[in-house]
């Protein structure tokens, strides 16, 4: 499918919405009507074209960000389908970067749901027009009124409904267009695939006049013609009407709102019409911000007959393929056998092969023009958020911020052989997916795999041992716990070696604690006379060395001072391996001497909540031993601060969801380390101990 020369008939949109709204159901739909598909695939039955990955298909639901084409009345559309779970908030974030409109679908019963939230705010971020599509009218419950208001006082947005519904749950039939002033049916038989008009049902009449002037009233906002002609009692004309709503939609003024249901086939065709008439062409983006050679901002133009510039948004890779980069052409357009420059990586790389995708089925084409989304095989250094420019040329688009992992788990291979085919593995998924990292914990020794939840990690774990076939024995990450002193006391440590090669060494340590935090010191108050300063390397290293397990359970042992007051050496038989197993000897004793306590890291926590919420939070937080630092306010929502063990946040996201229905998030960081209270402290030696 050649990209159509006019950008005015380019739509580059999104699908977003919580999760079982129905986006992908809609998505379906768009394809069969616009003869993409000639089935309709149903995500309930898991042969949803846009849910092709084997845990999509199990699960029910998308995990993945899928694109495709599809031509309607001869403008080209570029869909993407992204995904309605919190945990893969990312795929929303990295996708809206590069869309220039979306479609919102929100379900008639539940109306705007946790996630519905979170998108919105996304999109808010970008500065994204939108439509609405209220879907699901047909089910028991659907109160489409309950989900306008819900739109203006949870999201702060402005719904213009362009329709009016006839029927409702059951009896849904149809939709009356309040601009055309005709009734829309949808034929079963055809699947709805055949568009009825008639003239507006006698029981509506009155409901459409009330309707249609509260749309009238709304345009006059945003349009002066509207204005003149509303006052005046002046007809206005179709196109008029239309020039209005696109221009308050793309000012972000207002949301066009339509509905349908389409798991039963009805409200699709509407939906994509407004999606030509009203959501932005890449022609109505003049240009797009980033950064030149000095670091500078710069706005660059947009366009055919610009120089070729371009946004990796997205990489992705399976165990058959080499990486696919999903890239979003801005100005310009290049073609097979072109060398592009990455700027953010100062390298060049080779265009091998272009690509055109349909969900997982892939379509090869010689090049990709400016306002158009395709795929490029095989890129060596380019990763997510990366921009793409002719040789010579250096401009760097504003990249995407992503999350901190939250959740960790412990994995290793079940086999020598396999340990590098899962090191290979991890690295080929954390480079398509940024908000999952593999780090290996210093103290313990485990490689931890960190992403977003519990589900991101299971899909991630399910692919490993499915998809790419490697054998990993998966369990929960230990807490790197630490220990520290609470007294000062002086110890002393003597090694003598009477047979074979004869040693000595003799040390007097005094080991005081430091602040929180203070790590380690080493000092020394002895002279040359007591013992040489050439030995005194040599103590401090086994100071050091014995710094690695402490008394209690054998974690490091940290916020100590060590200072050497005393001791004696041998002219003859004094040696640096003599000091260094009395330092050891001298510190191991004081240690055990000096009340040692177990250290756990906190973490700073913010959970995000609706203020209604509140109380089952902090109640939830007591329960982890959390302690909340203080409270800010920001509109109707509430920020909590705190501080909680780490050993208490495992399943954390879980817990937040069902004690706020899914409506809060949260992020931590590391914050400190501080004392095990001492209950808690006995149970962990009595576990690690085995006792």
């Amino acid at each position: 499918m050649s990209a159509p020369r006019d950008l005015t008939t380019i739509r580059n949109i999104g699908i977003m919405a919580h999760i079982d709204a129905g986006k992908t159901t809609t998505t379906e739909r768009i394809l069969y009507y616009t003869g993409r598909s000639y089935k309709m695939g149903e995500v309930h039955d898991g042969n949803a074209v846009m849910d092709w990955m084997e845990q999509e298909q199990e699960r029910g639901i998308t995990i993945t960000s899928a694109a495709t084409t599809c031509i309607w009345k001869n403008h080209q559309i570029n869909i993407i389908d992204t995904p309605g779970h919190v945990d893969f908030t990312i795929e929303v974030e990295r996708c809206l970067r590069v869309l220039d409109g979306v479609i919102a679908v929100f379900c008639a019963v539940g109306g705007v749901e946790p996630q519905s939230e979170t998108v919105w705010r996304q999109a808010n971020k970008y500065a994204i027009p939108r439509l609405a599509f209220i879907n699901k009218m047909d089910r028991v419950g659907a109160n489409y009124q309950r989900c306008l208001r819900m739109m203006s006082d949870r999201l702060g947005a402005n719904p213009l409904p362009l329709q009016l519904p006839v029927g409702s749950e059951a009896g849904f039939i149809g939709v009356i267009d309040l601009i055309e002033e005709k009734m829309l049916g949808f034929t079963e038989q055809s699947l709805g695939q055949e568009v009825v008009e008639s003239a507006i049902p006698e029981p509506y009449i009155e409901a459409f006049a009330a309707a249609r002037m509260a749309l009238l009233e709304k345009l006059a906002d945003f349009d002066e013609s509207v204005m003149e002609k509303y006052l005046e009692d002046r007809p206005i004309p179709v196109d008029e009407m239309y020039r209005a709503v696109r221009k308050a939609t793309l000012s972000l003024g207002v949301v066009p709102v339509l509905y349908g249901s389409a798991f039963k086939n009805k409200g699709i065709q509407p939906l994509l019409d407004s999606v030509v008439r009203y959501l932005p062409s890449p022609a109505d983006i003049s240009f797009v911000e980033g950064l030149d050679r000095q670091g500078e901002p710069l706005q660059h133009k947009t366009g055919p007959n610009e120089k070729f510039c371009g946004l990796v948004f997205k990489l992705m890779s399976d165990a058959f393929v080499e990486n696919l980069a999903f890239v979003r052409v801005y100005s310009g357009e290049f073609s097979v056998g072109d060398k592009v420059f990455n700027p953010v990586k100062k390298k060049q790389e080779k265009i091998s092969k272009l690509l055109k995708l349909h969900a997982n089925k892939r379509e090869e084409i010689s090049e990709i023009s400016a306002g158009d989304i395709g795929a490029v095989v095989g890129l060596k250094f380019t990763t997510t958020g990366d921009t793409l420019c002719e040789k010579g040329d250096f401009v760097i688009l504003e990249s995407m911020d992503f999350p901190e992992p939250v959740i960790g788990v412990a994995i290793e291979p079940k086999s020598k052989a396999d340990e590098k085919k899962l090191n290979d593995t991890l690295d080929k998924i954390a480079l398509e997916d940024p908000s999952f990292t593999v780090s290996t914990n210093e103290d313990t020794g485990q490689k931890i795999i960190s992403g977003m939840g519990e589900l991101h990690l299971e899909i991630i774990i399910d692919r490993l041992l499915n998809d790419f076939k490697v054998s990993a024995n998966v369990g929960k990450p230990q807490v790197a716990y630490k220990e520290t002193i609470t007294q000062g006391v002086t110890e002393e440590g003597r090694f003598e070696q009477m047979t074979g090669a004869r040693q000595y060494g003799h040390v007097v340590l005094k080991v005081e604690p430091l602040p929180r935090g203070g790590g380690f010191a080493f000092s020394s108050e002895v002279n040359d006379k007591t013992i040489p300063s050439t030995f005194l390397a040599a103590i401090e290293r086994g100071v050091k060395d014995t710094l690695d397990a402490g008394p209690l359970i054998g974690h490091p042992l940290t916020d100590v001072s060590v200072t050497l007051i005393g001791g004696s050496y041998d002219d003859e038989d004094s040696t640096d391996m003599a000091f260094g197993v009395a330092a050891a000897m001298a510190l191991r004793k004081a240690g055990a001497a000096a009340k040692p306590v177990l250290l756990e890291p906190v973490m700073d926590l913010e959970v995000v909540t609706p203020e209604a919420y509140v109380g089952d939070v902090i109640s939830d937080l007591n329960t982890k031993r959390g302690r909340v630092a203080g409270i800010e306010t920001e509109k109707e929502i509430q920020i909590i601060k705190a501080h909680v063990p780490l050993a208490e946040m495992f399943g954390y996201s879980t817990s937040l969801r069902s004690a706020t229905q899914g409506r809060a998030n949260f992020s931590m960081q590391f914050w400190k380390y501080d004392v095990v209270p001492d209950t808690r402290a006995k149970e962990i030696i009595r576990k690690i101990r085995g006792i």
